[in-house]
């Protein structure tokens, strides 16, 4: 079966999200802190350009869960 980047970075964006989802569900535990407990980035891009004016705000929040279900997400596309 012929690998698609598309595919890929589908699997990407799902392993990302289920670790994502883990650890909001795993939040309130607080022996698994350290799963749950990450850092955010964030980059806030404007320009005014008189004729044109554009302001957006992107914010990602990483931690080790993320990061774990991004490994598993590869770990089933090169299964695949």
């Amino acid at each position: 079966m012929k690998k698609s980047s598309f595919a890929f970075a589908l699997f990407v964006l799902l392993g990302l999200l289920a670790g994502s989802i883990v650890g909001q569900l795993l939040a309130a535990v607080p022996t698994l802190s350290f799963l749950t407990t990450g850092i955010v980035l964030e980059w806030h891009p404007k320009a005014d350009l008189h004729v044109l004016q554009f302001d957006i705000w992107f914010r990602f929040r990483l931690h080790l869960l993320n990061l774990l279900g991004l490994l598993f997400a590869i770990w089933m596309y090169r299964k695949l």
